[in-house]
């Protein structure tokens, strides 16, 4: 009987201790506020998305300095998507369900954000979004912290028609959503201007495209009409490097035919000889060479983090700064990290941006943002030749569709709803 007894004691006290130690290992996990951060740091993507997976661990270390968040440390948590749509909707589940983050900042292309939504929705989680889009969408669990076409592509556009005198248009993009839906806004733009469909040229090549060769031989030829032309690129990821580099090998010069990309920053031009590049553009919403305090501080503690004073800032790290620095504050007014009383409380949070101004989150869970074109220099830098005189307000929806034109987007009562339709007083759904 005293064997039996003892056993049962050794268990009861074994039982105690394993019970002990899930404890414990709870009670650590809840000594911290995990934050997940879902990229690309391999395949056609990693060329942009690694830099944003390096920022994204610099505001997090920031943070912490400040004495973390609601009293708790914020512990990153790294996952590596690939350039793999698919399996970043896998990463992000896991990173809900398994990692327990309490909030997300990740994606780069729209077919990512797009695998990904269903997850974020189902189960009711939290992920900012830090890369210009092409609209047409607001969806109650992602903050659109990028540019939508209104901040971006539609001023660019204007600039080259006002500014360059622009007749002649090459559409030249990736084959997939942020392209093709930036197109059509912007060929449906372009015939409202009174631009000719012939003198319209559409291209779309596939992720990592590196023959360019007989591509830039017909965008020669269509700017050889008479008309100024200009090129529109939407084309994303290390493409960009063969595509330029054959723009120099054909000798087509800025002052003939400009380009003007939308997915081309520091970061991609750290790679290039950019001495043929000189003088082409893009559009984003920050420049590293704004000369602004706030950008000072955010490059001199950037390049602290990183070690090493060559690596450039770009417009994604700035939105990712704006995001998460949104996210705090909006903890911070919700005094928790539950998703629903974040989205109750982050519409109206204003901070500041890297270019002088503040960036507000809108109702429809985009933000106000400047837009800038650049020059292209002979160092990889841009030199900001035009800038909006005010802040833009995103907008989900684009007027020049008219399926869209009568769309709205409301995250707050009364309304809550990310397609609202102003004719029917109806909404269509999430």
């Amino acid at each position: 009987m005293r064997g039996k007894f003892a056993n049962i004691t050794q268990a009861l006290a074994a039982g105690a201790l394993a019970a002990t130690l899930l404890t414990s290992q709870a009670s650590a996990q809840d000594d911290t506020i995990k934050v997940g951060i879902l990229h690309s740091l391999s395949g056609t993507m990693a060329i942009s998305e690694t830099t944003l997976k390096d920022v994204m661990l610099m505001l997090v270390e920031e943070q912490n300095k400040k004495g973390g968040l609601l009293g708790k440390q914020l512990e990153p948590v790294v996952v590596d998507i690939a350039s793999d749509w698919p399996l970043a909707a896998e990463k992000a589940r896991e990173l809900i369900e398994v990692n327990d983050v309490d909030a997300v900042f990740g994606c780069w292309t729209s077919v990512c954000r797009k695998s990904v939504l269903p997850v974020f929705e189902e189960l009711n989680s939290l992920l900012f979004y830090p890369v210009q889009y092409e609209g047409e969408e607001s969806q109650r669990n992602v903050f659109y912290t990028g540019a939508s076409p209104n901040q971006q592509a539609i001023p660019a556009v204007d600039y080259l028609m006002n500014e360059e005198g622009v007749e002649r248009w090459v559409l030249a993009g990736t084959d997939y959503v942020y392209p093709q839906t930036t197109n059509k806004i912007l060929e449906a733009y372009l015939k409202d201007k009174g631009v000719a469909a012939e003198d319209i040229m559409i291209n779309y090549t596939p992720f990592g495209h590196s023959d360019w060769q007989t591509i830039v031989s017909d965008i020669k030829n269509f700017g050889s009409a008479g008309k100024k032309t200009a090129v529109v690129s939407t084309i994303n990821g290390d493409a960009n490097v063969p595509f330029y580099r054959e723009l120099g090998n054909q000798g087509i010069d800025a002052a003939d035919i400009p380009v003007v990309a939308f997915s081309v920053g520091e970061e991609e031009l750290a790679g290039l000889d950019t001495t043929p590049l000189v003088g082409h553009l893009a559009a984003w919403n920050y420049f590293m060479s704004v000369d602004t305090e706030e950008n000072d501080a955010f490059i001199e503690t950037w390049h602290a983090f990183i070690g090493d004073e060559e690596r450039v800032t770009n417009d994604p790290m700035e939105a990712h700064y704006i995001g998460f620095n949104m996210w705090v504050a909006a903890v911070e007014k919700a005094e928790s990290t539950e998703p629903d009383a974040v989205i109750d409380a982050i519409v109206g949070v204003e901070v500041p941006n890297l270019t002088g101004g503040t960036a507000v989150m809108l109702p429809n869970h985009h933000v106000t943002k400047p837009v800038l074109i650049g020059e292209i220099q002979d160092d990889g830098q841009f030199d900001v030749v035009w800038e909006t005189e005010d802040l833009v307000a995103g907008d989900a929806w684009s007027d020049f569709l008219p399926e869209s034109a009568v769309l709205e987007a409301d995250w707050t009562d009364p309304v809550n709803c990310g397609n609202y339709n102003t004719d029917t007083k109806s909404c269509g759904g999430s």
